[in-house]
């Protein structure tokens, strides 16, 4: 009986700390190499120390009681147990784990992994060792342990047994996504790129939806079973649809391919390249090369809108295909976009705390029109050229266009700006950050000039080789624009500090803290009316 308690103790522990782990596990999209990397990446998370430590202590105790009574030797190994299995305070959670169809799945599968690992473990062990009780207990607690510890590699195996059932659900919603497509024909469009993406759909769901009927994936949805589900939830049997605007993301080559031939692009917009994800695709040119894949499966009669003041999207452009291409430029004058044959520029641009304001001009015809957009960040005039661009394609007028330009608003977490009931300036640019964005989102920054200027970020992150480099210069611009600067986080802040450094930052203007609370408290206290604050980044909690 007391051995068969001792098991089940283990036993929750386990199931515990897979449903822990799970969470982590569907950040990770579910993806087994991709939770392992991040799992490995640390001692802790795949070795704590509190349970290894109380478990072989039990262990221990139980051996040097042995020739005291069973009763007494069980429930040492049972206090220890409960001692390694007591769930530790999991600190700040950013994203509680989504109880989902499929992480139940994949949890039920773990858990029956783990039983039938300790069961089967227990039984041979009882045939092994025969009558001896002591060899019993220590050993029981050793396989509790050892189940214990293995409970992420329970959640991976639970995982790879979980997917041929995983493969005909993601082929039934599949197949129900593109059947929905193929009934209402509408004119689908392909956003990509390594930034930008989510803002450019969202500037182009409202300019187009003045004349046409149209639908784009909510929120980040840019997967390829995120666009089903949208597709299947949304969009059923709603023959209005027009247009169909399918943002498409990837972390490898080939996914982009996948997810156009669930939604075949007649339109394709590439926003930026740049170094987001670095550490996943390898290169920059691997990250074209994926980009790419969504020109590459328009059809020879489709259209492309491209970046062109981008080196890497310059050079897709370039490619000559398809033969319908427009290309757009915020650094051209209108000179330089003539000879090199630019068809939209941005000139006589202004930036200010009430948003961006320029003149859109159509080279080849020589029509212009002044925009104003409620939106911050030069970077998002890129954005608005592309969409301004591909609505004058799509027989809007530009008084229509730049009409609907002025209603527009940011993306959630995209350098969203509001007064806080204190009187202080909430800048939130904590959806991601890359090299291209932290510089207008500083900028932004900067323009408050009646207060302090405080700017907490935990810096970048997932740009490979380039990550310390870029987070240095990270800091160097930070001192030029903040009067105070909180790092969240030591270890992945230090280049960021070291920037700083580098630009002779007041050091007690400086605070590095754990968490994201604990500066959101220090400024709290600190700030008042007519300050702002700059949120810019927040990591998700596999950092």
């Amino acid at each position: 009986m007391q051995i068969f308690v001792l098991s089940i103790i283990w036993l929750i522990g386990a199931w515990l700390r897979i449903k822990r782990q799970a969470r982590f596990f569907q950040i990770e999209e579910y993806m087994s190499a991709r939770y392992l990397r991040w799992l490995l990446g640390r001692r802790s998370r795949w070795l704590p120390m509190r349970p290894l430590l109380a478990g072989l202590a039990g262990m221990a105790l139980a051996a040097w009681l042995g020739d005291s009574s069973l009763t007494l030797v069980a429930g040492a190994a049972t206090i220890a147990a409960i001692v390694a299995v007591w769930p530790p305070d999991q600190g700040e959670i950013k994203k509680p784990l989504a109880l989902t169809s499929r992480v139940k799945r994949l949890l039920v599968c773990a858990g029956l992994l783990a039983l039938a690992a300790l069961g089967i473990s227990q039984i041979m062990l009882a045939l092994f060792e025969g009558g001896d009780e002591l060899a019993l207990v220590v050993g029981s607690a050793c396989l509790g342990l050892a189940c214990f510890l293995l409970a992420p590699w329970w959640l991976v195996a639970g995982n790879a047994l979980a997917q041929p059932i995983e493969a005909l659900i993601r082929r039934h919603y599949l197949r129900q996504a593109a059947g929905t497509l193929r009934r209402l024909e509408p004119t689908v469009i392909g956003i990509t790129g390594s930034y930008g993406k989510t803002t450019t759909k969202h500037f182009l769901r409202d300019i187009l939806g003045a004349r046409y009927h149209v639908y784009a994936t909510p929120k980040s949805y840019n997967t390829l079973m995120g666009i089903s589900l949208a597709i299947n939830r949304d969009l059923a049997d709603d023959f209005r649809t027009e247009f169909f605007i399918s943002e498409m993301g990837a972390y490898v080559e080939g996914e982009i391919a996948r997810i156009c031939q669930l939604t075949p692009p007649h339109i394709a917009i590439i926003t930026e390249i740049g170094p987001q994800h670095l550490e996943r695709f390898g290169s920059l040119d691997n990250i074209r090369k994926a980009k790419y894949e969504l020109v590459k499966q328009l059809p020879p009669d489709g259209l492309a809108v491209f970046n062109w003041d981008n080196p890497y999207i310059r050079a897709m452009a370039e490619q000559g295909y398809p033969n319908r291409r427009i290309t757009v430029s915020r650094d051209l004058n209108l000179e330089q976009a003539r000879d090199q044959g630019i068809d939209w520029i941005a000139c006589e641009i202004q930036e200010s705390l009430e948003g961006l304001a320029f003149r859109a001009w159509h080279v080849p015809s020589g029509q212009s029109v002044e925009v104003a957009a409620g939106v911050m960040g030069a970077h998002n005039i890129s954005n608005l050229l592309l969409c301004i661009a591909l609505a004058h394609e799509l027989r809007m007028a530009l008084r229509d266009i730049a009409s609907r330009v002025r209603s527009l608003r940011p993306a959630e977490s995209r350098l969203v700006a509001e007064t806080s009931p204190a009187g202080i300036t909430i800048i939130n640019d904590a959806y991601s950050a890359n090299p291209a964005g932290v510089v207008s989102a500083l900028k932004v920054l900067g323009m408050h000039e009646g207060g302090r200027r405080l700017l907490i970020t935990p810096g970048m992150v997932e740009l490979g080789e380039l990550q310390a480099s870029e987070n240095h210069k990270l800091g160097v611009l930070a001192a030029r624009y903040a009067t105070d600067i909180i790092l969240v986080g030591q270890a992945q802040t230090a280049p960021i500090q070291a920037g700083l450094m580098a630009a002779e930052f007041d050091g007690q203007r400086l605070h590095v803290t754990a968490t994201l609370q604990e500066a959101v408290s220090w400024y709290e206290r600190h700030l008042q009316a007519g300050d702002a604050v700059l949120f810019l980044n927040d990591l998700p909690d596999t950092y």
